[in-house]
């Protein structure tokens, strides 16, 4: 059987950075956050939050009549793993054929290049 899948959705992963940048948030800490940017339902933000919370990803606390979630992982391990799935399922494991496509198709600026080869040499 086929491990499970770290990768979020992209709904998931916009609701993850606003727990993330928040620290811990409640539904409609959330709500609102993601409302600035766009039409969400209430609904639509408790359900989902639901769900990364069955998926492991947060976890819940009752604060008086509100439930507060909070990550059970820092972003970098989730980014890290994602990239790592990614990498995985599209280059079979191999890294070089990424960095090789973002060099040449993102039109990366000077300082981009040189900062990429500076974290190239320090690994």
């Amino acid at each position: 059987m086929k491990p499970k899948s770290s990768t979020l959705t992209p709904q998931e992963l916009e609701i993850m950075k606003v727990v993330w940048q928040k620290g811990e948030a409640t539904v409609r800490d959330v709500y609102e956050d993601l409302l600035e940017r766009r039409k969400i339902a209430y609904t639509t933000v408790m359900t989902m939050l639901n769900v990364l919370e069955t998926k492991g990803h947060l976890r819940k606390r009752q604060d008086d009549r509100a439930f507060v979630y909070r990550p059970t992982k820092p972003e970098a391990t989730v980014v890290r793993s994602m990239v790592r799935e990614f990498v995985d399922r599209l280059f079979d494991g191999a890294a070089e054929p990424l960095v090789v496509h973002l060099v040449k198709d993102r039109h990366l600026t000077r300082k981009e290049l040189e900062e990429l080869a500076r974290h190239i040499e320090e690994a």
